[in-house]
């Protein structure tokens, strides 16, 4: 396993690192998803990402429970605010309160003292900027956070959080979050750049399209069973990217990895951290076997004949 710096700071996460969205406390059950995290450390994948609306708080409950036998200090764990937890109107969104409130319970479900990493889950069009930074900014101070993050923010939107933490100086944003894959490229015209000049760096969700880039779907309406695509929990999000126009991508892909000897899935991957302003690709593991499979991505250089190729195929309509 290779690691990178957690953008300008001095953390050093692994380039693969495992999440728990709509898999542990859904889908996948108590024991698997333990031995899944298990599975992880073991093969060096130091960052671990859950959120607290990650099935309603059970995810940080299962995460911190397997993580718990481990010392703390060999390990990176990264939780998020923002999401419904009631249905009250203080109990979502980047408020004062709300982040305080959620900080607290998410340590408790957690069982830790601190999170490394706490992100904006979302934008908030509700509370000032302002408001939502210093309170992540006394967090840090308390030590009850160690590094801010961002997810799911606009490029305009970075730039003004930027823009506010240098006049106030308070505590930087060294990450933020957002979708990349093969399919998904939108952050490289705008919010890379913005980040590279301000020392953010990315921890990419999605990098394998919910597996459609793992070559896992032959057709749209030939899901395998007991994947996502035929799971309530996951149905929506695998249909987003499971359309014939991208599967006929995938097998086009599929001459490629296998010429680099690289799965599908590991030259998805590859392809992402191909970016130094990504410091990690969050992979979703249903299986220890997919684990094994993913982290072999890490170190892998694609050379330049095939990322040409891969453009080539990736701009085809």
């Amino acid at each position: 396993m290779k690691y990178r710096r957690l953008g300008n700071s001095g953390l050093k996460v692994s380039e693969i690192s495992l999440g728990s969205w709509l898999t542990y406390g859904g889908y996948v059950g108590k024991e698997q998803a333990i031995s899944i995290i298990d599975k992880a450390y073991e093969l060096g994948i130091n960052f671990f990402d859950t959120a607290n609306i990650y099935m309603h708080g059970e995810a940080e409950k299962i995460v911190g429970e397997a993580l718990r036998k481990y010392p703390r200090e060999s390990y990176v764990l990264a939780t998020k605010v923002w999401g419904p937890m009631g249905e009250r109107p203080n109990d979502r969104g980047l408020s004062r309160k709300h982040i305080m409130e959620q900080c607290e319970a998410s340590l408790k479900r957690l069982g830790l003292d601190y999170i490394d990493v706490y992100y904006c889950h979302a934008f908030d069009y509700d509370t000032p900027m302002e408001e939502t930074l210093r309170a992540m900014d006394d967090l840090v101070r308390q030590g009850k956070v160690l590094y801010i993050g961002i997810s799911n923010w606009t490029a305009a939107q970075i730039a003004e959080a930027v823009s506010i933490v240098d006049k106030y100086l308070l505590h930087r944003i060294v990450v933020n979050q957002p979708l990349y894959n093969m399919f998904a490229r939108e952050i490289e015209k705008e919010i890379i750049p913005l980040c590279e000049r301000n020392g953010i760096g990315q921890v990419v969700y999605s990098p394998l399209a919910q597996g459609v880039l793992a070559g896992k779907y032959k057709a749209v309406n030939d899901a395998p069973a007991g994947s996502r695509a035929t799971d309530k929990h996951g149905t929506e999000t695998v249909k987003s990217w499971l359309k014939e126009e991208n599967l006929r991508k995938v097998e086009r892909l599929r001459p490629i990895a296998e010429e680099l000897g690289l799965s599908l899935a590991q030259l998805a991957l590859a392809w992402t951290l191909r970016q130094p302003n990504v410091s990690s690709a969050i992979i979703g593991a249903s299986r220890p076997e997919q684990v094994e499979d993913n982290i072999k991505a890490s170190g892998v250089v694609i050379p330049d004949e095939a990322l040409a190729k891969i453009d080539e195929i990736l701009q085809a309509s």
